[in-house]
């Protein structure tokens, strides 16, 4: 994937960068892995707004993917490379030697043609998926299981990959993108190698319009609202606010916990994920 810049000729245009979409193969999305898509508006079942500054956007279909890889000992054939709307990552179409086709994420090197298995005897090449125990040291993986059988859950953004760190008892050590370690039952399913657009992080949406197309909607500051409107809001003139920034309900913003305590959370990690600075 290579990255398409433009002449400035508006100002939106002086930063604004786009992928050329030169590695995609087919333009029109396989009818039969398609879902309608509706849209929230950011409001849950009883209509109320909990997700703000949601709305808009252009029109979606859903493209099932195939995070589980249950067809095992099945191979298929890439038959295309198509963009996701609903991801950062490509999908490929596995056409499989029963006849059925599948959406999975395109990891780096997969090309039209190339055959790609699940199965815990597959070979260690990009797209096929087999169990973490089978995996050898140092392989980059994605699409990872934490359940056996419950489909990848973790490692399935653009450029993304995780590393096999070590193997001890019914546990591998995975290095996950964000610096975590954490244990994986060996069992658990993932597929070989990095997820492809490597180029998305460097993208640049340059205009608030790209926004607007994303189904993302302005973000006002509380202290610019009326008192009813927001804890915040009112005053004489520009203000403070008045008190610690909170959300429009009245949560503290910065330094609150919100997180409920889970005895099970660090059973499985070894090593914290690496802060920001």
């Amino acid at each position: 994937m290579a990255i398409k810049k433009f002449r400035p000729l508006t100002p939106t245009l002086r930063y604004r960068t786009v992928a050329d979409f030169s590695e995609l193969t087919k333009k029109a999305p396989e009818k039969s892995l398609l879902e309608p898509l509706p849209k929230t508006g950011g409001r849950n079942s009883q209509g109320r707004l909990t997700a703000p500054h949601r709305g808009g956007g252009h029109k979606r279909m859903y493209r099932r993917i195939d995070f589980k890889r249950d067809k095992l000992n099945i191979p298929s054939k890439v038959t295309a490379i198509e963009y996701d709307p609903n991801r950062s990552a490509r999908v490929a179409l596995l056409n499989y030697a029963d006849g059925e086709k599948r959406y999975i994420l395109s990891p780096l090197g997969l090309k039209v043609g190339d055959q790609v298995v699940a199965s815990e005897t597959a070979d260690i090449k990009p797209g096929n998926c087999l169990p973490l125990e089978k995996v050898p040291l140092g392989i980059f993986v994605h699409n990872i299981e934490l359940q056996h059988g419950k489909g990848g859950q973790i490692v399935r953004a653009a450029g993304g990959y995780a590393q096999i760190m070590a193997k001890e008892g019914n546990y591998v050590q995975l290095r996950l993108p964000s610096g975590e370690v954490r244990t994986v039952r060996k069992e658990c399913f993932a597929t070989i190698g990095q997820i492809g657009n490597l180029d998305h992080e460097n993208l640049v949406w340059g205009k608030a319009g790209k926004s607007r197309w994303k189904g993302i909607r302005p973000h006002v500051r509380g202290v610019a609202m009326n008192p009813v409107d927001h804890p915040l809001g009112g005053g004489e003139g520009k203000s403070s606010g008045g008190r610690h920034p909170c959300s429009p309900w009245g949560q503290p913003a910065k330094g609150y916990k919100t997180r409920k305590k889970k005895k099970l959370s660090s059973k499985y990690i070894l090593r914290r994920r690496a802060k920001k600075n």
